[in-house]
């Protein structure tokens, strides 16, 4: 499993771009003080910090698929309720929140319309379902550069551009057929400056997500030139990489 790491690899490959969206997401779902809220498939826990920022951890819970993140969690935010559970089998009571939220998730959902129907069944009616899916189909996302690198030396290599919900238009089209109503689109972004090439690249040899296992796949001599043809797309010195997000909220 490509996200079977532990949760500080995941914080400093995925994690520094996701604590980023955090606040954005929670503010597209209306979260405020008095509500209830969930996080799901909450990694580590960066959108899981904003919502207990609001909430308080008593009005918090998150499901997460992953056994080490699983583990973080509990540890990160005492006082959440935190179970290891996929999108598509939430195990809540139908109408137990005000709003559900996905941060990054839908396009590793197996079913993503399946986790969006669970989504808004376990979120009162009129409250407020949420994701976000970076921008892979439009090579916006963080991860551009890289599956950009990739591909000039296997043009046949699988990156994430056809996942659910990384084109412009498709996590919407995920929100209608899953019943919700009221949409709102947006983007989101996580603009992030890099010290360096390397405090970048590092985390890729770490095995996180679909990018980290092709990485960690490749035989030392591939992997190198993968890593200078990633180099040479990118400045020399610190740099700011943007990225950016397709967002949708729905009422259930």
């Amino acid at each position: 499993m490509s996200f079977d790491v532990a949760a500080t690899a995941y914080d400093d490959f995925m994690g520094r771009y996701s604590r980023l969206l955090a606040e954005q997401m929670a503010d597209l779902a209306g979260v405020r003080a008095g509500q209830r809220a969930l996080d799901v498939g909450s990694g580590p826990g960066a959108l899981t910090a904003e919502l207990v920022r609001r909430l308080g951890p008593e009005h918090v819970a998150a499901v997460e698929p992953s056994t080490p993140f699983v583990a973080a969690m509990r540890s990160r935010f005492p006082g959440v309720e935190i179970l290891q559970a996929s999108a598509e089998s939430l195990p809540f009571a139908a109408g137990s929140f005000d709003a559900a939220l996905a941060q990054l998730v839908v396009h590793f959902m197996t079913d993503p319309v399946a986790g969006l129907v669970e989504m808004k069944r376990v979120t009162r009616p009129g409250g407020v379902v949420a994701a976000c899916v970076w921008d892979h189909g439009g090579g916006l996302g963080p991860l551009g550069l890289f599956w950009q690198a990739a591909r000039e030396l296997d043009p046949e290599v699988h990156d994430e551009s056809r996942l659910a919900g990384a084109s412009e238009g498709s996590l919407a089209s995920l929100f209608r057929a899953a019943g919700l109503r009221d949409l709102q689109e947006t983007v989101v972004a996580a603009d992030l400056e890099h010290e360096s090439f390397e405090e970048w690249w590092a985390p890729f040899t770490r095995g996180v997500g679909p990018a980290g296992s092709y990485t960690a796949g490749l035989d030392p001599e591939r992997q190198a030139r993968l890593r200078e043809a990633c180099r040479r797309l990118l400045p020399a010195g610190s740099f700011v990489l943007p990225a950016r997000a397709w967002a949708v909220s729905g009422v259930a």
